[in-house]
């Protein structure tokens, strides 16, 4: 009998996870269908309690549900309760336990892919989700000189920005530092070149640019504030390449898109559900496949 995983969010049209995770799961040929399962915000409760179904093996997390998630589950990682996200559910026994990987995808794909190393630089980001939470998380433990955080509503980042600072001030959560400094600022901000002048690092943790989006086609900054030979990573990874990408590009920037995070994030969810190790290579040639191709 096949078992399943989704893909939990809403809109989902964009993700491209189904392709790549079951290209995965072909590889070892295993009878588990990963499926987008798209869910209006009454229906979260709901369609997290199904995944307690027999045939049900977990699921990932996306917009805009990856906070909303957490008191719906029967218990939730260490890390994933630090961050305040959980973006992969696995299912042990009759309980739902939850996990972020994230945190890891970021990283390794700012390593691997953006050979970018975040200690003593400083950052910028766009949005205060979940996304950005982990983020945040990461820039923190990989010691960034500062971090700015822009959102729209200013009281989410004002939030997040205080978390990160506990984060980087409290010993018990294992990190060693209270180097990074960290700052909220409004969402007129992004329109300032001053506010950009001295980063390394912008990352758009935003949903805006974003295919089957209502903001899709459009960028969260203008040509104007992007500075030359600063790293853009747009999280964003469907269009390729995005609107913001497109203009760092235009500006001299170095660019980054969000392909490589959400196929290491995927990596990590692969091995929770199956035990695995997550055939990687093959997932990103799928998941390459489908944005080029136009899929997803």
């Amino acid at each position: 009998m096949s078992r399943y995983i989704g893909i939990i969010g809403y809109p989902i049209k964009h993700s491209i996870s189904p392709y790549f995770q079951q290209a995965a799961l072909d590889y070892y040929q295993l009878d588990i269908r990963y499926q987008a399962w798209e869910t209006k915000p009454e229906m979260l409760e709901p369609a997290v309690a199904k995944i307690k179904e027999h045939k049900n093996l977990g699921a990932n997390v996306t917009v805009p549900y990856k906070e909303a998630v957490l008191p719906l589950l029967d218990e939730v990682d260490e890390l994933a309760n630090l961050i305040g996200a959980v973006n992969t559910i696995v299912k042990k026994g009759d309980r739902l336990l939850g996990f972020n990987s994230d945190v890891y995808g970021f990283s390794e794909a700012l390593d691997k892919e953006g050979h970018f190393d975040p200690e003593g630089k400083r950052v910028v980001i766009l949005g205060a989700g979940g996304v950005a939470r982990a983020v945040g998380f990461a820039l923190v433990q990989k010691n960034a000189n500062s971090l700015v955080i822009i959102n729209r509503t200013f009281e989410r980042a004002q939030t997040l920005a205080d978390s990160l600072a506990s984060y980087s001030t409290d010993s018990s959560s294992g990190l060693e530092t209270a180097k990074t400094k960290i700052a909220a600022l409004p969402w007129q901000s992004l329109g300032s070149q001053e506010t950009f002048s001295h980063c390394h690092l912008i990352i758009n943790c935003t949903t805006m640019g974003m295919k089957h989006s209502p903001q899709e086609g459009q960028s969260p900054l203008s040509l104007e504030v992007i500075p030359r030979g600063v790293l853009v990573c747009d999280l964003v990874y469907n269009p390729w390449p995005t609107p913001l990408l497109e203009l760092a590009q235009k500006a001299g920037a170095d660019i980054l898109g969000g392909l490589p995070m959400l196929v290491y994030q995927g990596a990590a969810s692969f091995k929770l559900w199956t035990g695995k190790e997550a055939p990687v290579d093959i997932m990103f040639t799928k998941a390459k496949e489908i944005l080029t191709g136009g899929k997803g």
